[in-house]
Order: C-alpha cells, then structure tokens, then sequence
C-alpha cells in the first residue's frame, strides 16, 4: 500500500508540473539561459522646438527606442477611459510606442514632460500624453494644418525625434 501512495504522489507531481509547465510563455520557460531581450523602453519625457523650416518634437526614452507607430487620426482619445483630448486642432498624431511605459516597477510615473499643454508653434500647436497602460504609451499631437512629417532614432541619449515641416505660407490675391 505504501508503494501504491508513492506512486500516486509522483503521477500528482508530474501531472501538476506538466499542467503548470503548460501555462507559461515559451519565452519565460527558457529562463536557465541569460535573457538578451531588452527591458521594457522607460519614457521620460517629450519636449518640443520650433526652428525656422520645421518643429520638432523629441521623446525621450531611458533604455532601448522601442518600436514606435505615428498616425493621422481624427481626434485623440485617452487610452482606457476613451474620453476625448481636449487639443484644439483639425488634424491630429498619434504616436505609439511599444512595449513602452511611462512607470516603473512600484507604479511611480518617471514621465516628466506635459501631460496636456497648448503650443504656439507655426505647425505644432498641442501635445498630450494620452496613454500608459499595458506595455503601450501614447502620446498625442495636434495640428491646424495637416501634418507632414519625418521620423528618426537618435541615440546616446536614446530619443525618438518627429519633425514637423512648416506649411508654406498662403498668397492672398
């Protein structure tokens, strides 16, 4: 009998380790290994410049630039809540960055920039941060005149630059 309960504990093990080993991701069942995946992209700040062609808006990242999506959208809406971004603008950007966050690990914002602020620019004329919720910030940017745009990496330190080329001005005749 003693032998019989030996063996239905070890099937018991077995079956609850194979049933725990299934609900794991694969990548975090392979962590005997050293992990060479990047820790999560920390955004710290975005801070913005008017010069005489075009203005820019500079997001600033403490680790690796994650992989970053910038769209025209119709309005801004806050991530979550789904409510509106009180941005004056007809035209708008929303500029994604994942995986991202604007917290650390306890939960403290380590995001310094505006969360909602009216610019006076001759293209850019809001910026808001709109989003830090599940590995994903959004920012977001409005514009009186549709934006045309460029985009780029600049490192040491790590920022995710946007230029905004200026409208060219309108003839009156």
């Amino acid at each position: 009998m003693h032998h019989q309960s030996r063996l239905a504990a070890a099937a018991a093990a077995i079956l609850l380790t194979a049933g725990i080993g299934s609900t794991i991701p694969a990548s975090a069942s392979q962590s005997a290994a050293p992990s060479r995946a990047p820790a999560t992209a920390l955004v710290t700040n975005a801070r913005w410049g008017g010069h005489s062609s075009f203005d820019r808006i500079v997001i600033d990242i403490r680790g690796k630039v994650p992989p970053v999506t910038v769209q025209a959208v119709k309005k801004l809406h806050y991530d979550g809540l789904g409510t509106e971004v009180p941005l004056a603008g007809k035209h708008f950007l929303e500029i994604r960055l994942s995986p991202a966050a604007a917290h650390d690990d306890n939960g403290r914002s380590v995001y310094k920039g505006p969360k909602l602020t009216k610019i006076w620019l001759p293209s850019l004329k809001g910026l808001a941060l709109t989003g830090d919720f599940e590995g994903v910030v959004t920012l977001g940017a409005a514009f009186t005149t549709k934006p045309t745009y460029t985009t780029r990496v600049l490192h040491s330190p790590e920022r995710f630059v946007i230029d905004i080329r200026h409208a060219p001005p309108v003839c009156g005749r």
